[in-house]
């Protein structure tokens, strides 16, 4: 909702709310949140709140640790849990002196946006947001044996999804569907579009959200990339629409897929920096875990018209509802830092935008199919397969360190390669189990 603080202090006395949590995220993308009286939350929005940018993943260093979490007053929302009724607000990150934190995912995200307004455009986005109900976090169970579209008595988690929704609806988020997904214990709630960065906060939103009632109901969520072996990943597509004044920049009338010329382009500028965005939209190491063939996770750099095995797919438009023609960008999993990933399909499909990018011709043949030399032959390749390949080509994108920020883009690939050198150090299970005996 658009308000201000006078709106919000009628709200606070209505509801009779006592406390207000300042919301924000690491460079990573986990929540962080301090706890203000609410009395004391227009002293925050006129001055900011301090904070240690030291104690903070990605922020600042020690000798320089002073910031400021500025409340973003039209997020205030109602919180349905705690002991006393108590309220949140997104923050941007900002210093002493009022001007933005190069650090701050969300101050990256409004960049960015202002480079499309700049072009005359503004981003609409519905991401996919898959996780799992487990039983129990210290032993790896799904909590029920269900499916795709399953019901109860196979699908024990229909009351939490239902539960989650409402709690979504009451925080202002609009959800499209609710169901169980192809995994055992897996589920989706999907939500309706919005603005880029409304739906950035609503995919933080979303991921609290869904945790607390699994906790209230003695479950356990998980937005891990790839939990289980044996089954599907959970990955986030990520739907975009871009605006042109109140026209959908994506469609054309007199094309005969209806996709217009910028589309392509946008998807165009997605295929070429889908090598060096991969750190971001899949930034852990067990996110290459669900990147595999045979699991339905988008693994070939390449876009069809309703091809689910492509990165890039162009959903089918029903008569009618034209402006709702849309590109759908699968690689992205739940796990990641929304704002990161949002800034960075933007920035990548603009890119295309700005310099006329002809996408390859569209692929509609199941990738999954067709062996290496048949995929080589028609010029498809894969995206990084582990999380070191990754990081290796974001750190020679330029197009990478300029959306991001110098800040941010040295912190993020440090601090992923310090990951990845712990893991490829790491003697597994798995490993214990196959050489042990044998070698």
């Amino acid at each position: 909702m658009t308000c201000g603080f006078q709106d919000v202090h009628r709200a606070m006395e209505e509801r009779e709310i006592r406390f207000v949590e300042l919301w924000f995220t690491d460079v990573l993308g986990f929540l962080r949140s301090v706890t203000v009286k609410a009395q004391d939350l227009e002293t925050y929005v006129s001055g900011g709140l301090g904070i240690d940018g030291s104690s903070i993943a990605g922020f600042t260093v020690i000798e320089d640790s002073d910031l400021l979490a500025r409340p973003d007053i039209g997020t205030f929302r109602e919180i349905p849990w705690g002991r006393a009724p108590t309220a949140r607000v997104f923050c941007d990150i900002v210093h002493e002196d009022g001007t933005p934190f190069a650090g701050d995912p969300r101050g990256i995200l409004r960049r960015n946006l202002l480079v499309a307004d700049d072009m005359g455009y503004r981003l609409l986005v519905k991401p996919e947001l898959e996780y799992f109900y487990i039983k129990d976090a210290s032993k790896l169970e799904p909590l029920d044996k269900g499916g795709y579209f399953h019901v109860p008595p196979s699908d024990m988690a229909s009351g939490l999804r239902q539960e989650t929704a409402i709690d979504l609806e009451s925080m202002g988020l609009e959800v499209d569907f609710v169901h169980h997904e192809a995994g055992e214990g897996q589920a989706e709630i999907e939500v309706k579009f919005a603005e880029a960065l409304t739906t950035a906060d609503n995919a933080v939103t979303y991921r609290a959200v869904a945790r607390e009632v699994a906790r209230r109901n003695g479950a356990f969520v998980t937005f891990m990339p790839k939990p289980f072996s044996n089954i599907n990943g959970s990955g986030m597509h990520v739907h975009n629409l871009l605006l042109k004044g109140d026209r959908n920049a994506f469609h054309d009338p007199g094309a005969e897929d209806g996709l217009s010329d910028v589309g392509r382009y946008y998807i165009g500028g997605l295929l070429e920096h889908a090598p060096a965005m991969t750190a971001i939209t899949c930034q852990w190491v067990n996110s290459y875990k669900r990147l595999q063939p045979g699991f339905e996770a988008p693994v070939f750099m390449c876009w069809g018209s309703k091809n689910r095995s492509a990165l890039i797919r162009i959903p089918a438009v029903r008569e009618g509802r034209e402006g709702s023609m849309r590109i759908e960008y699968r690689a992205p999993d739940p796990a990641c830092n929304p704002y990161l990933v949002l800034s960075a399909l933007l920035a990548a499909g603009l890119d295309g935008v700005r310099h006329g990018t002809v996408p390859p011709e569209p692929i509609e043949t199941d990738i999954f199919k067709l062996t290496r030399a048949e995929r080589h032959a028609i010029g498809v390749h894969s995206l990084p397969q582990t999380l070191g390949n990754a990081i290796e080509r974001m750190e020679d994108s330029e197009f990478m360190r300029e959306c991001l920020g110098d800040h941010v883009f040295r912190w993020f690939i440090r601090d992923r390669w310090a990951e990845w050198d712990e893991y490829h150090g790491h003697v597994s299970d798995w490993e214990i189990e196959r050489y042990l005996r044998i070698l």
